[in-house]
């Protein structure tokens, strides 16, 4: 690792910072009405029993590559062979196509936060003011420049003294939060039906698409090949060990998506409607949940506590996708790191601004009948990282060889799940990410949906 690059300090910072990373609004409200769509209780063990498989494999794999290499993800692959540094490249793109209409996301929750803390909750619940809001021309964007300028603040400070220290305090203080909401949902009269309908498992209601949406899920929510872990691989110091903090990551992203789960599923049962509410998708957090807070005893306290509680899930996961580009940036040009973030900032600004106003002044241009936003989405989330990942799979199985990881990963003790790394790198993994990639790009021409 060469010395001008940064590094975590220790187990403890770098399993706070990828955890960071996992944890964003894919948890938060993406889980949830996922949860919800395919049969609760049995979407839940199959997302589990994935993130164990499938998705351990992939996280292990990334960081080893990360700290075997000591470079971001463009270095990481040419490094370990110069033929297969396309891989690099095209993982690159990811962080730098989402970072920006992420922050618009993230825009939005801190407008929704605003308007808890200000007492407007009534004007949140109208049925026109989302709409109203994402189609103006100035508001959004003030509040895309702010999120953005936030996450830039951050990591101009660099991994221990920004990246670092920033996800050890908004962690803990993320996780509270999230326990706080479920707990006091769980008290709600009739959540109970909610819980049992998101913790028993219904055996009838399983099938592929279940299967194929956790996957897909499971790519969304833990920061799978977008070069996120890599880079922060090549932060990690070699006595720290690579599985067990890959375990203790999957605990967090997977304890904070099962919250979120306990904090929605419940209360729409208690205050809503189930039949319609849970499917209303990614409307649910900034439509259907707001009329769930507004109808909930101390609907807006609860309502800052739960936006605040975003905010911090999306904050640190703008952090990595920035910091990823700034690493990337800086080892191919070689020059300051806060040069690099100045440049990033202002490129991030220029390319999110389509999706800022794509609702309202740009609305009507579209790619593929799709809004700037939405289309960036499916290009980076279902068609270039389930590529970059099939093509690692392929990269560490059978160029490098899944060997040359797994070294890495016994410099700082044994590898207790060495096979099953092994038979999910090579054979299992490449037909599951086959699969998600067939459905995404079938399910966005109308061919086949989940």
């Amino acid at each position: 690792m060469s010395e001008n690059r940064g590094n975590f300090s220790g187990k403890i910072g770098f399993i706070l910072a990828a955890a960071g990373s996992a944890v964003g609004l894919g948890n938060i409200w993406r889980f949830p009405y996922l949860a919800a769509e395919y049969g609760g209780g049995i979407f839940l063990l199959v997302y589990i029993v994935l993130a164990l498989t499938f998705g351990f494999a992939l996280m292990t794999a990334e960081i080893a590559l990360g700290r075997k290499t000591g470079l971001s993800v463009v270095g990481a692959f040419s490094k370990l062979n110069k033929k297969f540094a396309f891989i690099g490249y095209l993982a690159a793109i990811v962080p730098m196509i989402i970072l920006p209409y992420y922050s618009v996301i993230g825009g939005w929750v801190i407008k929704y936060a605003k308007e808890f803390i200000l007492g407007n909750v009534a004007d949140t619940v109208k049925s026109d003011y989302f709409t109203g809001f994402i189609t103006g021309d100035v508001e959004p964007v003030g509040w895309f420049l702010l999120f953005i300028a936030l996450t830039a603040i951050v990591v101009l400070f660099g991994v221990q003294k920004g990246v670092e220290r920033v996800s050890k305090f908004l962690m803990p203080v993320l996780v509270i939060l999230s326990l706080f909401i479920a707990v006091y949902g769980l008290f709600l009269p009739g959540a109970i039906e909610g819980v049992k309908y998101y913790f028993i498992p219904k055996f009838n209601q399983f099938s592929v698409k279940t299967v194929l949406a956790a996957l897909g899920q499971l790519f969304y929510s833990m920061s799978l090949a977008m070069g996120i872990m890599i880079t922060y691989g090549s932060y990690m110091k070699k006595d720290v060990s690579i599985e067990s903090s890959v375990k203790s990551i999957e605990i967090f992203d997977t304890g904070i998506a099962f919250l979120a789960g306990l904090m929605i599923i419940p209360g729409v049962f208690a205050l809503g409607n189930p039949a319609t509410d849970l499917q209303s998708g990614p409307s649910l957090m900034f439509v259907t949940l707001p009329k769930i807070f507004d109808a909930m005893p101390a609907g807006r306290f609860i309502g800052i506590a739960f936006f605040a509680m975003v905010f911090l899930a999306a904050i640190t996961s703008s952090i990595s996708l920035m910091e990823t580009v700034v690493s990337i940036v800086c080892d191919k040009l070689h020059i300051k790191r806060k040069t690099c973030c100045i440049f990033v900032f202002v490129g991030s600004v220029l390319i999110g601004l389509p999706s800022c106003l794509g609702y309202g002044v740009w609305g009507s241009v579209e790619i593929i009948g799709m809004q700037f936003l939405d289309f960036f989405d499916f290009i980076s989330n279902s068609v270039i990282m389930p590529i970059v990942a099939l093509l690692t799979c392929i990269f560490v199985g059978y160029v490098i060889k899944t060997k040359t990881l797994t070294d890495e990963i016994e410099l700082s003790g044994p590898f207790k799940r060495k096979s099953l790394f092994n038979v999910m790198i090579k054979y299992i993994a490449p037909i599951c990410i086959v699969l998600i990639l067939l459905t995404s790009v079938l399910g966005a021409f109308g061919i086949f949906t989940i």
